[in-house]
């Protein structure tokens, strides 16, 4: 599985799948897992919408015949009681469970829909992943965590203000805000919210392993490297954590927090010192 995650990072955005390399970032989870099987139900959605389209049908039929059947027919709904449950973070289990979180329910909308030949973009918006498409009069955005509904500017705005505060948001760039994400980007938002649902949990073994495929899908991260020194540290291996907190400043001499990360590098080497 690392393997082919590995790969990931040598291939075009183009050749990417998605859905492929979300299940393969489940198979850490789940060793057993079949892509292929899961792969197929993404199929066998697709197929669901096709048989319902009216002869003919344009984007708009699409779109209201796509979330009907999602969301109302097969009753896919973002998770609201559980929301950091790790479990919505994985595709394989979203499909199963029918619940996920804005950027795992934004997969399977986004693979359904190019399945249906609908130009669909995932959205690393601020505090909640969305959807978007263009069209002639402008971009439409849309927020499957919601049933697929139509976000108007006032609703981003607000979206903004519960993540930022009013003044923050004042000066968001909102435009710059909805650029769509890059395939990899969107598999490690995903990660790194597994990475807290985790962390949250102090569950460190697994936290470190969401890092461990952060920097196998984009190696040149130096924030996880930083937090898997973090990581280590808790999980007492004293001289991992040294070696990626020396990486993190080689990476970034200048960060804001290099002051902290010289102070536990000093008193990570005492620890290490007494090892040998």
């Amino acid at each position: 599985m690392r393997e082919r995650l590995a790969n990931i990072a040598k291939i075009s955005e183009q050749e990417l799948n998605l859905a492929e390399a979300a299940l393969l970032i489940a198979m850490d989870e789940y060793p057993g897992l079949d892509v292929e099987s899961y792969l197929r139900q993404l199929d066998e959605l697709a197929s669901g919408v096709q048989e319902r389209l009216p002869a003919q049908a344009g984007l708009e039929d699409t779109l209201v015949t796509l979330n009907q059947f999602l969301f109302v027919e097969q009753g896919f709904s973002g998770d609201t009681e559980n929301f950091d449950d790790p479990r919505n973070s994985f595709l394989n289990e979203v499909l199963d469970r029918k619940l996920g979180i804005p950027i795992t329910l934004s997969i399977i909308y986004m693979e359904v829909g190019r399945r249906l030949g609908l130009p669909l973009k995932g959205v690393s918006f601020p505090g909640h992943f969305l959807v978007k498409f263009s069209t002639q009069d402008g971009e439409v955005v849309l927020d499957p965590f919601s049933g697929g509904s139509l976000m108007s500017k006032e609703d981003l705005e607000e979206m903004l203000e519960e993540t930022y505060g009013t003044v923050d948001a004042a000066h968001a760039p909102l435009e710059r805000l909805l650029t769509a994400s890059g395939k990899k980007d969107i598999l490690v938002r995903m990660l790194r919210n597994l990475k807290g649902a985790y962390l949250r949990r102090e569950r460190y073994d697994k936290a470190l392993s969401a890092v461990d495929q952060i920097l196998l899908i984009q190696p040149d991260q130096p924030d996880e490297i930083r937090d898997r020194g973090s990581i280590y540290e808790h999980l007492e291996c004293f001289r991992a954590a040294l070696e990626n907190f020396q990486g993190y400043l080689a990476l970034r001499p200048n960060a804001g927090d290099a002051p902290d990360i010289h102070r536990r590098i000093a008193e990570l080497s005492q620890i290490v010192a007494t090892l040998n």
